[in-house]
């Protein structure tokens, strides 16, 4: 009997496997035919360059993007638009960068800097318009803000890519993926934590949580116009570091920045999620029926519900945990090939690690003990605080082997 159950059990899972197989359309096997004939024309056109594990990257990408472009299919048609403009960026280049100050789709819409301040612009827009949808219960405002913020999303990430191309058309050997300083990581912040609120947006189908993400997004835009265009002069392209001159960095920094990204969405939805149950609880004590159709009554209402909001921040967590987690492997590689060690207790190694137990005793609590709520919901926002303090704090206060990436 047990023999004959396993045989079951095993015919059930191939025939899941066949039937996931079955359902790809049309469509499924095109997005992969063109992420393949992408990547292997890369390939074609810049072997030469690479060494054997920069190739592994391009096709863990490929592989990546079509299982992405899979398994949440509205990031076909974003990417799609973010090729679209980055290549006419880079065909109206040419090899020349001075055209940057003198072609009109360059200088003001697609060249590096100017991408990146529609960005800026429209994620801030995005912000005030999400607060007037979730406030006046308008779904063509929700929308609308929605639309702003795929946009905002689709010019960040197009700027990065042109700002690649503008770094090789300085001088090939200041040429380096645009993920080396705080300027550049701060728009890769953006862009993720974004990509992460735009999913469980659309898989929520609400609305109601947009305000708040953007919230964190339009503060790291603030920093990042301060940084950047300000005295500190970030936004110029400088060639890198010898330290930072490793293909290493092209996957331990963007895999860390899904984690902070997503512990940013998490501490977001948290303080969303602090603000409903506070007036959940004061109403419920209230005596006074029309308190309910105040702005307490209004936040009950319009504001997401705290199944939604809790999910999500579990949901955000783990995923970030997940990655940084990844990334804390992929820099202790990268140290080992750099400093001789895998560990050396540099601040910032110090102040990563404390992140990671940080998470690490938060979904433990939640899948072991069962906690929920409020206490995880405070604990996630103070882990935003850690995590900011390991982010930035330690480049302000402290140094060490990381001190390349100071204020």
């Amino acid at each position: 009997m047990l023999e004959s159950k396993t045989t079951t059990q095993e015919v059930d899972n191939l025939f899941e496997k066949r039937s996931y197989w079955r359902s790809l359309s049309l469509f499924d096997w095109g997005w992969a035919a063109m992420m393949l004939l992408s990547g292997f024309y890369a390939w074609q056109q810049y072997a030469s360059l690479m060494d054997v594990y920069e190739v592994a990257i391009l096709f863990g990408t490929i592989v990546s993007m079509i299982a992405w472009g899979w398994f949440w299919k509205p990031v076909r048609a974003y990417s799609i638009y973010v090729a679209v403009l980055s290549l006419f960026a880079i065909y109206l280049y040419g090899n020349d960068l001075a055209l940057g100050e003198s072609n009109f789709f360059l200088k003001f819409l697609i060249s590096g800097k100017s991408a990146i301040m529609w960005m800026s612009a429209l994620y801030v827009l995005a912000t005030v318009t999400y607060f007037i949808g979730l406030f006046g219960g308008s779904e063509f405002v929700n929308k609308t803000a929605s639309i702003m913020t795929w946009s905002a999303t689709v010019m960040g990430l197009v700027g990065l890519l042109v700002r690649w191309r503008e770094s090789y058309l300085i001088h090939v050997d200041v040429g380096h993926i645009p993920v080396s300083n705080l300027y550049e990581v701060f728009i890769l912040f953006s862009i993720i934590t974004a990509l992460l609120y735009l999913y469980y947006e659309g898989k929520n189908k609400t609305y109601s949580m947009g305000g708040f993400v953007l919230l964190v997004i339009s503060s790291a835009v603030a920093f990042l116009l301060w940084y950047g265009f300000g005295a500190r002069g970030a936004s110029e392209i400088q060639p890198l570091v010898p330290a930072l001159q490793s293909y290493w960095m092209k996957i331990h920094v963007p895999a860390n920045f899904v984690g902070y990204g997503a512990f940013a969405l998490a501490a977001m939805l948290a303080v969303a999620y602090l603000i409903k149950d506070s007036a959940i609880n004061f109403i419920a004590k209230g005596e006074n029926a029309a308190e309910q159709t105040g702005l307490k009554g209004v936040i009950i209402k319009r504001f997401p519900d705290l199944e939604i909001l809790d999910d999500v921040m579990y949901k955000s967590i783990a995923l970030g945990f997940a990655f940084f987690t990844l990334a804390t492997i992929l820099g202790a590689m990268w140290a080992a090939e750099a400093w001789g060690g895998y560990w050396s207790w540099d601040p910032k190694e110090t102040w990563a690690l404390i992140v990671w137990l940080n998470y690490a005793a938060w979904l433990h609590l939640r899948l072991t003990k069962g906690w929920r709520g409020r206490p995880l919901a405070w604990w996630a926002i103070i882990g935003l605080f850690v995590t900011l303090f390991a982010f930035i704090g330690v480049n302000m206060f402290l140094s060490g082997l990381h001190s390349y990436g100071e204020l």
